[in-house]
């Protein structure tokens, strides 16, 4: 969440940051901020002195004592007393206020980057790189829905019939290119430096709030209600909750882990052809890269990242171009968001495969992260992620665009895994 601090410190620079996502009554929001921090400080100004006065008059009451003068002892008692009860008042004003603040702060969204394009929608979005040739199919090319049916290797009914729409089975060749994939995704990452974490994909309330998917995003997240616990919505939540109430060692940084999870969402969208098939689910495979650095090393890591994922897209052969997200469709919780879109030919259109977003320290900050230099004070670390990969989308690539009349083609770097070049 925003530092108190950099509100006040930069209050022009804040607002201007959140009417670029087309926020609210921002400026109203943040003069609250304001509001409730002063009326904080002030009630924890008069505890203090109370809590002072209250402890000159115990001593000056074991003074007297000590003197044998009880009966003026027992006149600065009642002050004592009175003092106590105003001090409790005090803390549960104070309490009050910084649970209000909090809690304010929780619906405001990061900051973002100055080179964040303002906009209101994906169509304001801007596209900074493209790779590949558009795959020029044979005609009666299908869709990956259509695809699946014919080969047998996806099946909807089946996932409907155990758990409901959006969530698919694989069967056979389609599920050894579902396990091929995450296998690929695991080892260019383990390759580029990064350490393998397998977390729970079960998380508690705390680390919702502290990855910004609290209370933001509580009615996409499926809830285990008896235990107050959320099936993750990708792996970015339990990964970076490793690090919560955490304080590093400069030397540490940067901290870089992989993990492969099943992701849960309940919002799976609208009806239509953008949304059939493995291209909006409510269970899903995805490979999360996690980093957590310096904050003067996190835009070098960012396109670092971003050259990572796009990597892994030209391993597979498949076209793609990068997006910068503009202020109106970036993630509540990003500074800066590179999205990651491939081309899928059976339905001539883009589809999102990966984001990567440097948070800053808005995450650090709900998290407690943060980590000592050589001055051995502590401060925020930056958190960023990224996609790489989420499976549907590229398994619908994959097949759509390798399609020939009789089979289809597998890229050549997943032979190795799959054991078989074609389906």
């Amino acid at each position: 969440m925003l530092l108190v601090n950099t509100i006040r410190d930069h209050f022009e620079t804040v607002l201007e940051g959140l009417q670029k996502r087309n926020f609210p009554h921002a400026e109203a929001a943040l003069h609250q901020v304001l509001e409730l921090d002063k009326n904080r400080k002030e009630t924890q100004v008069e505890r203090d002195r109370l809590q002072a006065e209250s402890n000159s008059t115990s001593k000056e009451i074991g003074a007297l004592l000590r003197e044998g003068k009880k009966e003026e002892a027992e006149k600065i008692k009642s002050r004592t007393t009175e003092i106590k009860e105003q001090i409790k008042l005090l803390e549960d004003t104070y309490s009050n206020y910084e649970e209000d603040l909090k809690q304010l702060l929780y619906t405001l969204p990061n900051v973002p980057h100055y080179s964040v394009p303002s906009g209101k929608s994906a169509d304001d979005n801007e596209i900074v790189f493209e790779h590949g040739e558009i795959p020029e199919l044979f005609e009666g090319k299908l869709p990956h829905w259509e695809l699946i049916k014919k080969y047998d290797i996806i099946d909807f009914d089946l996932g409907v019939k155990i758990a409901g729409a959006g969530f698919p089975v694989y069967k056979g060749r389609g599920a050894r290119l579902q396990r091929a994939l995450i296998n690929f995704f695991l080892d260019e990452a383990i390759k580029a430096g990064f350490i393998e974490i397998q977390p729970p994909i079960l998380v508690n309330e705390d680390s919702g709030y502290g990855t910004g998917q609290l209370p933001d995003k509580e009615g996409q997240m499926y809830e285990a209600t008896a235990d107050k616990l959320y099936l993750i919505p990708t792996g970015e939540v339990p990964i970076t909750n490793l690090y919560r109430d955490v304080i590093l060692n400069e030397v540490e940084l940067p901290i870089m882990n992989v993990g492969h999870t099943p992701c849960f969402r309940r919002e799976a969208g609208s009806w239509g052809a953008h949304v059939r098939g493995l291209n909006r689910l409510h269970q899903f495979d995805k490979v999360e890269i996690v980093q957590v650095v310096h904050p003067d090393k996190s835009y070098e890591v960012l396109e670092e990242m971003s050259q990572y994922v796009q990597g892994l897209l030209q391993k597979l052969e498949l076209p793609y171009r990068v997006l910068r997200l503009c202020g109106g469709d970036m993630g509540f919780t990003s500074a800066l968001t590179y999205d990651m879109e491939v081309y899928s030919a059976g339905q001539d259109r883009w589809l999102e495969v990966s984001s990567v977003s440097n948070f800053e320290t808005y995450q650090a900050n709900r998290l407690k992260l943060r980590f000592r230099g050589e001055d051995k004070k502590p401060q925020l670390a930056h958190t960023l992620n990224g996609s790489a990969l989420a499976l549907p989308r590229i398994v619908a690539a994959i097949l759509e665009n390798n399609q020939i009349e009789d089979g289809i083609n597998m890229p050549k770097v997943l032979i190795p895994y799959l054991g078989f070049d074609m389906i």
